[in-house]
């Protein structure tokens, strides 16, 4: 990465003219993050979704990826999670329909047709989710206690679902607008914009612990008193020296990639001569992303919700409280070192661990399909040293996913686990959680497009240089 080049080229109208241009963007998105979903009284529904943040691993994590609009209840709550369920799915359907497989292959005219396909797709996903957030909420509002009651008529149910589909798609056509802009994936860049606006209440949490002398003062070797918990203050370094250690694995781990030397035969045509080269092909470590940790915790959520609705309708039943109990995240009352560990509070953390590992291999066969890898490079006239083109080259391609894919879902596993892991150190020694929302997967996710942005704008900043390098 050239740093140098990229702040030359902010000397150039039309680079700053790109950057602005996402930057209004994103501020644009900060103020829809706070426009409320006219859904009755909003204070009451905020308690609600606070309830259900804390409560439920999938709230905080929704809540994590629209950039607190599931707090604030915004015409965003829904978020992209629409486009990219839809994105995923035409992924799925591309490669299981031959039709499809084939329109993909037709250059930019085929994308164009597939991302038409994706954005009507979009539609139908977000009234669902819509209808489902509301109903959800509802309930939610209904199962605190609350003075206030929730009585939503036909047309604030379509108002309600409107909005939040409105604000659903409207985040769509943003975020491609900002990748039409050529200085990264717009997307990517609205989800690492949520998750950076989550670190300011982070850090003020942390501080106001800080700031807490109820417990007595830090003694500096007995020269003098520090006015901070000291507690808390070993508890922050030990945070601040583990960040970097994990932000320097995780960047390593992004980074990291197997390369594959192809090979090209040297072919004559009359008097010229073509191929006698050799070009590499990079297998990244993690293909598939945090894509099978958003899988995993959708999917284990599924479990627990229909535990809570057995329960509404009957309190005392026990296939409820054992579905809640076996699939809700661990909080506070499983790790507290009082009441003691049970065997009910791995359930969560290990199902979780192992579904990252197999969501891994399933969507990493779907987007690095090593048939079709092999096919190219056969039609292409390359090989690979020592491997026979066709059906030798694909299991020989097969083989080194599995190898990367072990190693690399492994890792995607721990990286998820971080928070509950820190969340037992910190109860085991303080008492309580420390609620941070910088977990592993949020990690992962700013480091992986923080990179990716970055070399797009080293790229437009190469091009508009390019001149001076003459």
């Amino acid at each position: 990465m050239n740093f140098k080049t990229i702040f030359k080229s902010l000397k150039n109208k039309d680079m700053r003219k790109r950057i602005l241009a996402v930057v209004g963007l994103l501020i644009g998105y900060r103020i829809l993050a706070h426009v409320p979903v006219p859904l009755g009284d909003t204070a009451t529904f905020r308690e609600a979704v606070d309830n259900l943040v804390k409560s439920t691993d999938l709230g905080g994590f929704i809540n994590l990826i629209s950039g607190g609009g599931l707090t604030s209840m915004s015409i965003i709550l829904v978020g992209l999670s629409p486009y990219i369920t839809a994105s995923i799915v035409m992924q799925v359907l591309t490669k299981g329909i031959p039709q499809l497989e084939e329109l993909s292959k037709d250059g930019e005219v085929g994308r164009r047709k597939i991302n038409q396909w994706t954005r009507i797709l979009t539609v139908p996903l977000a009234i669902i989710q819509s209808i489902a957030y509301i109903y959800i909420l509802t309930k939610e509002v209904l199962s605190i206690g609350t003075t206030n009651t929730v009585s939503l008529t036909a047309s604030g149910w379509v108002l309600g679902v409107t909005c939040m589909t409105a604000g659903s798609m409207l985040l769509m056509w943003v975020g491609e607008l900002m990748t039409e802009q050529g200085i990264g994936n717009g997307t990517s860049t609205i989800i690492l914009c949520s998750i950076i606006a989550n670190f300011p209440n982070t850090f003020a949490a942390l501080v106001q612990g800080l700031m807490d002398t109820s417990d007595g003062t830090l003694s500096m070797f007995g020269w003098f008193n520090l006015p901070v918990n000291p507690t808390y203050f070993w508890i922050i370094l030990a945070i601040i020296a583990g960040l970097i250690v994990v932000l320097y694995l995780l960047v390593k781990i992004n980074e990291a990639q197997r390369i594959v030397t192809i090979n090209y035969a040297k072919r004559v045509h009359g008097n010229s001569a073509y191929g006698g080269v050799k070009s590499i092909m990079p297998i990244k470590l993690i293909s598939a992303g945090v894509i099978p940790v958003i899988f995993a915790v959708s999917f284990l959520s599924i479990p627990s919700f229909i535990g809570q609705l057995i329960q509404r309708n009957d309190a005392s039943s026990e296939i409820g409280q054992m579905l809640v109990k076996l699939f809700s995240a661990p909080n506070a009352s499983n790790y507290n070192a009082a009441v003691g560990l049970t065997w009910e509070s791995y359930v969560y953390p290990a199902a979780y661990f192992l579904l990252v590992i197999l969501f891994t291999y399933i969507y990493t066969s779907i987007v690095f399909n090593t048939q079709d890898y092999a096919e190219n490079i056969q039609k292409q006239g390359g090989f690979i040293e020592g491997v026979r083109p066709g059906k030798e080259t694909e299991k020989y391609l097969s083989k080194i996913m599995n190898r990367l894919n072990l190693f690399g879902s492994i890792s995607l596993g721990i990286i998820a686990l971080t928070p509950y892991i820190v969340d037992f150190i910190s109860i085991q020694t303080l008492g309580t959680p420390l609620g941070l929302s910088i977990s592993g997967t949020s990690l992962l996710i700013v480091v992986t497009v923080a990179i990716e942005n970055l070399r797009s704008i080293n790229s437009r900043a190469l091009m508009v240089t390019y001149d001076d390098y003459k």
